[in-house]
């Protein structure tokens, strides 16, 4: 589980939820929480788009698919999921990246991408309202 250094926001504050239904984070606790045990940095709460999944799924990682072996149902634009913050990086450089909850995106997407670019991509409401 994550330390209460990985349990801070990109602002700096208290980490919040990103979602519970779907469930989501690294460790399925609703927060985009990391650690040394994750190694892809789920840190980046979007909202997903469907440019966002078909550039995810075009470049290896469909989370569009249900994989019900796994318990997964797949995911649909709209819904908030934590995603890594290399592929993040990745859509936001070929014009694909989604929405961003800064308030439940974790401060270790700031290894990835600054602070000013994920404001611009801000969704200014609160994931779990």
């Amino acid at each position: 589980m994550p330390s209460e250094q990985e349990d801070r926001n990109v602002l700096g504050g208290e980490l919040m939820p990103c979602s519970t239904d779907p469930i989501t984070g690294f460790w399925r606790t609703g927060k985009c929480h990391t650690g040394p045990e994750d190694l892809g940095c789920h840190a980046v709460c979007c909202e997903l788009t469907k440019k966002f999944l078909e550039f995810s799924k075009e470049t290896g990682n469909d989370l569009s698919t249900p994989m019900p072996e796994y318990g997964f149902a797949g995911l649909k634009p709209g819904d908030r999921w934590c995603v890594c913050a290399g592929r993040w990086k990745e859509a936001l450089d070929a014009g694909f990246a989604c929405p961003i909850y800064l308030e439940a995106t974790s401060e270790a997407a700031l290894k990835y991408v600054s602070r000013s670019i994920l404001e611009e991509y801000a969704v200014l409401d609160d994931p779990e309202d």
